[in-house]
Formats: C-alpha cells, sequence, structure tokens
C-alpha cells in the first residue's frame, strides 16, 4: 500500500494518522504505547516514513535522557526520599500560604534535577495527605502543584524534554548544544516569579470543590484498605515487590509487609516474600481480583482475623497472670 495507489497528498495522509492517533488516545481503549507504535507502523506502511529510519527516533538523546530521568525518579520513590520529604512538609503547619510556599517550592526544585512530570507524581501523595490532614479543598494544592512543576522544569537542560530537543537542535545547527544550567538564568528567574505569583494570588483563582461531602468523606478510603496473604500455592511466593508489579502490569503500591508481627513498610521492602507473609495495601474490588487471578493474593477472612486476634489478645492476658 502506498500513496500513490491511495491517490491522497502525503500531507493529507500525516493530518489522517494524527488525526486517528488523538481519537484513540482520547477514547483511552488501548495502550497509548500500542496507539503510538501503530501510528509509527501505518506511516511506514504508507511510505511516509523511510524503513531505514522508522525507530531512529529512539535514539536520540532526548529519549534517552528523559529514559534516565524517570529511573532516578523511580529511585528516589524506592529509596524513601519521597516519605522524608512528605515529613518535613508534614511540619509546616495550618496556615495555606505557608504549606503552598513550601510544597510549590519544592515541586519547583525537584523539577530542576528530575522530570517535572515525576516530581509531580512524587508530591501529589504529599499534597492530598495535607489537604486531608488540614481538611484543606485539594484543589487548592494540586492545582499550584501542577503549575509548579512546570515551571520548574524551565530551569535546567534536563527538567523538561522540550530543553532537551532544543540543546539538539541548536547542537545540530551550529555545532555547540546548550549546557546543564544554560536555560538556569532566565528559567530560575520566571520560576521565582511564578512561585510568588501562585503563592500570592494564584490560589485565591483556583475553584474550590462544592458540594455535601466534607474533604474527610473525599478522603475516606478504609473500605479499600485490605490485607492480602501470601499463600504456599500463591505465585507471589518468592517475589520481590517488584516483580510482583511486573506480574500484575499495573501499579498497585504495597503500603507495608508484615512478617512475624514485624511490620515494613513497601518502600524499604527489598527481600523476597514469603509463606505468611501479609501485604498490606490499597485497592478497589477490580484491584482484589488483578491480585487474586493473577499473583494468587486473597484478602485475610474475618474469621482468620478475628482468630488471630483472640489468639493475641489471650497470650497477652496470659502474660499478665501472676506466677
Amino acid at each position: 500500500m502506498t500513496m500513490e495507489s491511495i491517490g491522497l497528498a502525503p500531507s493529507t495522509l500525516v493530518f489522517i494518522i494524527l488525526g486517528l492517533t488523538l481519537a484513540a488516545f482520547m477514547w483511552g481503549r488501548f495502550r497509548y504505547d500500542l496507539v503510538a507504535l501503530a501510528a509509527l507502523l501505518g506511516s511506514v506502511m504508507l511510505g511516509l516514513v523511510p524503513t531505514d529510519e522508522a525507530f531512529k527516533g529512539f535514539g536520540h538523546p532526548a529519549v534517552i535522557t528523559v529514559a534516565a530521568v524517570l529511573v532516578i525518579s523511580r529511585g528516589f520513590e524506592r529509596s524513601g526520599v519521597v516519605d522524608i520529604i512528605a515529613n518535613q512538609v508534614l511540619k509546616v503547619g495550618e496556615r495555606l500560604l505557608l504549606q503552598l510556599l513550601v510544597l510549590v517550592g519544592t515541586v519547583v526544585v525537584l523539577s530542576g534535577v528530575m522530570n517535572n512530570v515525576g516530581a509531580l507524581a512524587l508530591l501529589l501523595p504529599v499534597a492530598m495527605r495535607l489537604a486531608r490532614e488540614h481538611n484543606t479543598s485539594p484543589s487548592l494544592l494540586l492545582m499550584p502543584l501542577a503549575f509548579g512543576s512546570l515551571l520548574g522544569g524551565l530551569t535546567t537542560l534536563i527538567g523538561t524534554p522540550p530543553n532537551i530537543i532544543i540543546a539538539t537542535y541548536r547542537g545540530n545547527i551550529t555545532g555547540e548544544n546548550f549546557g546543564m544550567f544554560s536555560f538556569t538564568p532566565v528559567g530560575v528567574a520566571v520560576a521565582l516569579v511564578g512561585l510568588a505569583f501562585i503563592v500570592l494570588v494564584g490560589w485565591r483563582l483556583t475553584p474550590k470543590r462544592s458540594g455535601q461531602a466534607s474533604t474527610e468523606e473525599m478522603f475516606d478510603t478504609a473500605n479499600y484498605l485490605v490485607e492480602l496473604k501470601v499463600s504456599e500455592e500463591s505465585k507471589a511466593n518468592g517475589l520481590t515487590l517488584q516483580q510482583l508489579h511486573d506480574e500484575l502490569e499495573e501499579a498497585i503500591p504495597v503500603l507495608a509487609v508484615v512478617r512475624e508481627d514485624n511490620r515494613r513498610a513497601g518502600y524499604s521492602f527489598h527481600g523476597v516474600l514469603r509463606e505468611g507473609d501479609i501485604l498490606l495495601l490499597e485497592a478497589g474490588p477490580d484491584e482484589l481480583k488483578l491480585l487474586e487471578d493473577k499473583v494468587g493474593l486473597s484478602a485475610i477472612a474475618e474469621s482468620e482475623k478475628d482468630e488471630k486476634d483472640s489468639d493475641e489478645t489471650d497470650s497477652e492476658n496470659a502474660d499478665s497472670q501472676p506466677s
């Protein structure tokens, strides 16, 4: 199949492929990477992209740099850096202006040394926790956080993919790339002005969620906090948490792992799961079905939990009896 056989101009075919790709993205029925790959293969089949250059873009410095930055972002998340930042941010108190200054300022700094989308993803749980603990409308923190991540991406070469693309293009044209901090003088100035606007004025323009449901009700997740036990026949037996995520092909964060009454946070658990381990995580009905079908993890029955609590109570009573 070629452009001549179809009878359409190359520009028309390009717009058709772009339109279909955007429609597939908006539909959300298929994975985004599969949609993008299908668009690329379609362009090759129609002769819009030369066959020998079809996958040349995967070797572009921007793609490699963004991939490396995402690896660093996951390292920050897995090493517990996010929890350290969260604990510090939560100490700012109840004043909204101070919360915004610390939260948005933190995401601006992080976006300069890592991908801005990754920095935003890392601080989203912190913002939600702040809103929940201080009974604040989430929109007053989330919208400024999003704009702060965009501002922080302006400050360094790796902060945002467009900076990398521009630097590469300049290198191809003039033979000299932009350096890591070539964007910093202008980027920092813009980021500081934007930070001041967000903290002093911007948040006042953000619409608040209206309705009868209170903030506590919006954040009520008690019904979805579950305990799953690793059995001998479970496929999760012998897997690390990372391997468990790979098997599921979906991000279901494990909050903690309980082994012989010792509880360890999910981010700090680096061993393999064993029979009898209990995973504490937040999941809905669909996620629970996925966990049971793919890795054989099932929720602990209420009778089993009651029996365990009863055994612990009897043990404590026995220890308290005088000899």
